[in-house]
């Protein structure tokens, strides 16, 4: 279990404390990768781990699920869901240019000119981010994914900033080619 009161900077994996990459642009990275539809879910679990384990190409791989699993816990801050599915209402790469600011006014410093921030602090401060230009964004998507009635300014707000609010479908198709170079580079069989 996380302790909420430190930032840790290594998770015990296979009884063994792993050193890992911390920086809120790592972790953003990950979760870019996790957005990917050109790859395949076991890739996307390899790089993620990559990023995330300092020495993971010296990890055995008789503990990369547990790997795994304590990634998903750092990244989630230790914070479990409660397994109900919600509507996907919020991209970290398209809504960065909303976000950042709002996580700026949050931590009182321009958080992209820092040599390091802590991923938890980071989260933290975006948990805590009220009203917004992405709090407004935010609220239209949610309402509009739930089919709730939009009121007559979010109405005219959308209108105005449909490409903004409107979250873009990644559809993007490599070549069967591509795809079973990057398995191989992986060391993925192909199935």
């Amino acid at each position: 279990m996380m302790n909420a009161w430190e930032l840790p900077t290594c998770l015990c994996v296979g009884g063994e404390n792993w050193k890992i990459r911390t920086d809120f642009r790592a972790i953003l990275d990950i979760l870019k990768y996790f957005n990917d539809p050109e790859y395949e879910p076991d890739e996307q679990w390899e790089i993620c781990l990559d990023i995330l384990f300092e020495d993971y190409a010296n990890m055995p791989y008789s503990i990369r699920n547990e790997a795994a699993e304590k990634a998903i816990e750092f990244i989630d801050m230790g914070i479990k869901d409660d397994g109900k599915r919600k509507p996907h209402t919020m991209d970290w790469e398209q809504d960065a240019a909303v976000i950042i600011p709002s996580v700026n006014r949050v931590l009182g410093k321009e958080v992209r000119a820092m040599e390091y921030l802590h991923w938890w602090t980071f989260l933290g401060a975006y948990m805590e981010i009220g009203e917004s230009l992405f709090s407004q964004i935010l609220n239209i998507r949610q309402k509009k994914a739930r089919g709730k009635k939009l009121e007559k300014w979010e109405q005219e707000f959308y209108r105005d900033n449909k490409a903004l609010i409107d979250l873009q479908v990644k559809r993007v198709e490599r070549s069967q080619e591509e795809k079973d170079e990057l398995r191989a580079l992986f060391g993925f069989n192909k199935k």
